[in-house]
């Protein structure tokens, strides 16, 4: 990725026209680096994690031309050195769509070896039949939810600082989630909806606070995946906990979902959760 990059040059946010046949060239990176400079994580991150992709508008022709449709799943590590912009990788599918392939594997093996180059690492594709209802089953989230105290809200500017250790001085070993998380696409200020599932061990987190600082989020312009690395590191800098885990499941748009997680914990994937709001 060059040094020069810009957010301007993106696609996203602009007109498009629709192809109907297959191009690779459709597709553009964002480089990680960009959030993570701020965040003073650029050299050396302070977690491992996964970035995992459901596409649920995925067809394209067999050798004799009949549509096959499915549901794919796409994972790249936090290492890669960039991540896929979305509108891209949206219109990059939406080329498959009058492409003939002679099997799924010819397809699983070029959207691997696409994707890849953009990221700048491997990216794991499995597809998946529209009856395969168990691989995309929707399910409750872990842990408990922090979104019935009853707060009042009249600032939305993010703010790390309203995390703070709870006054009941213990340590845990806990799961919370809430349903309250909504950024803003840092290009289009198009809003992002998502449930967040934080899993930590340490001295225990004020809840109220954590729920505010998720609500802050509200009108912040930032990618999904910048937002979880946000997330894991102002909790990480104020809480300094023993083991942390982030999760963020983003609802769809334009046939796609992205699940952030950022964990402490080496080797780890990304839990497979898919929620009903997806």
């Amino acid at each position: 990725m060059s040094d020069d990059f810009q957010l301007s040059d993106l696609s996203l946010g602009k007109q498009t026209d629709y192809q109907t046949g297959y191009s690779s060239e459709l597709l553009q990176a964002v480089p990680r680096k960009l959030n993570r400079q701020e965040l003073g994580c650029t050299d050396s991150q302070p977690f491992y994690g996964e970035d995992v992709w459901h596409a649920y508008e995925l067809s394209w022709l067999n050798g004799k031309g009949k549509p096959v449709v499915a549901l794919g799943r796409f994972t790249l590590d936090y290492s890669t050195p960039n991540i896929i912009e979305s509108k891209s990788f949206k219109l990059y599918l939406n080329s498959l769509n009058q492409s003939r392939f002679t099997d799924q594997q010819q397809l699983t093996s070029l959207l691997e070896k696409d994707l890849s180059v953009v990221a700048g690492g491997a990216v794991t594709v499995e597809l998946f039949a529209p009856q395969d209802n168990l691989s995309f089953a929707s399910q409750a989230l872990p842990g408990e939810c922090i979104d019935e105290i009853d707060i009042s809200v009249n600032d939305f500017v993010l703010s790390s600082e309203l995390i703070r250790l709870s006054p009941d001085v213990t340590t845990v070993s806990e799961t919370l989630h809430s349903h309250l998380l909504k950024s803003n696409c840092l290009i289009t200020n198009q809003p992002d909806w998502a449930s967040v599932v934080i899993q930590y061990s340490g001295l225990k987190i004020d809840r109220e606070g954590l729920l505010r600082y998720l609500i802050s989020f509200r009108m912040h312009n930032e990618f999904h995946e910048q937002c979880v690395e946000r997330i894991f590191c102002d909790i990480l800098n104020a809480c300094n906990p023993q083991q942390l885990s982030v999760q963020a499941l983003y609802t769809r748009r334009g046939g796609l979902d992205i699940n952030p997680f950022r964990t402490s914990l080496k080797n780890t994937p990304a839990p497979l959760r898919r929620i009903n709001r997806q």
